[in-house]
């Protein structure tokens, strides 16, 4: 028997107690914890995005009670949303936002399949190694990575990327302080920190593919691309599929990249959307539309992984 169902029969034993009420109890530790670290912040955040909440009025009062109930802001209705919903620098924002989503998630999803290719090809040897190496980004601290890349693109002379365009003999760029070569940058950090956990999977879903797959193709004249676009592409499909919805969310959240690099500029004009609500709530102390923004930020990014995951049938079968 197992440790959970000798405490449903303790606790069942209990008068007054059935069995379903023991399975509640078992699970109200759990419900606890989840409602204290994640539903109550996102209720929190929903009912300041209906206020005027600022530093002065938020926090106006003392004790809990006075925070909780939101100290001196006053109701406002839908007129944050409204102020945000017509504000241009949340459409753009919300453009960049979903461009860096588009283009990071592509160049994560085609440099993690190229490695993992080669890290599982039979003519590698080393590849117990060379996987070890691939991972080991995941055990550096983020602000550290980002801080490293954001020397690498530095605008001066002597940062490495100006230094190995100009081994090339071509002159040198000043990365961060123009739009679209920021916008590299930050592609090419996203896709460093994100690969890790997408050579993984792709590794995985890889060494799951059955080898007589391929060897029957061999003996049909299948050349490798064939054999990749219809033996290996349709067989690690859904694995990479889930992983590309799961770095989505991360890359469609990103804050720390543009505002360590130059804090979403330049004037700016690369400030994804929680860059831009971390703004507005703390730059300019607009907690209300600073709630607004990220609840909006929040059904969105809901939206989409609802949609990826009913589309590419990840949840078939879950309850079968």
């Amino acid at each position: 028997m197992s440790t959970v169902s000798r405490a449903a029969d303790r606790i069942e034993s209990v008068p007054f107690l059935t069995r379903d009420d023991a399975s509640l109890l078992l699970v109200l530790p759990g419900l606890f914890v989840f409602s204290a670290f994640m539903l109550f912040p996102v209720l929190y955040l929903l009912g300041i995005s209906f206020t005027n909440a600022e530093p002065a009025n938020l926090f106006a009062g003392e004790g809990v009670v006075a925070v909780l109930t939101f100290g001196d802001a006053l109701f406002v209705g839908l007129e944050n949303y409204a102020d945000v919903l017509t504000d241009g620098q949340f459409w753009n924002s919300f453009g960049v936002t979903w461009l860096f989503v588009a283009t990071s998630v592509t160049l994560k999803i085609g440099a993690s399949l190229a490695i993992a290719l080669v890290v599982t090809s039979d003519l590698v040897r080393g590849k117990r190694v060379l996987r070890s190496l691939i991972i080991f980004p995941m055990g550096l601290p983020p602000i550290f990575t980002i801080t490293v890349w954001r020397g690498i693109f530095s605008s001066a002379e002597f940062g490495l990327m100006n230094q190995l365009l100009t081994a090339f003999g071509a002159s040198s760029v000043a990365w961060l302080s123009g739009r679209w070569t920021a916008f590299v940058a930050y592609n090419v950090t996203e896709a460093w920190l994100a690969y890790p956990f997408m050579v993984i999977i792709t590794v995985s879903a890889l060494q799951d593919v059955p080898e007589e797959l391929h060897e029957a193709a061999v003996v049909d004249g299948a050349g490798f691309l064939a054999r990749f676009a219809h033996i290996t592409l349709p067989s690690i499909k859904r694995p990479v599929l889930f992983a590309s919805i799961l770095t989505s969310a991360a890359s469609f959240q990103q804050f720390l990249i543009p505002f360590v690099f130059n804090q979403g500029g330049p004037a700016r004009a690369n400030e994804l959307i929680v860059v831009y609500g971390y703004r507005e709530a703390l730059s300019f102390q607009q907690y209300g539309r600073g709630a607004a923004i990220s609840i909006i930020a929040l059904v969105f990014i809901g939206a989409f992984m609802w949609l990826n995951v009913k589309k590419g049938k990840l949840a078939d079968g879950v309850n079968d």
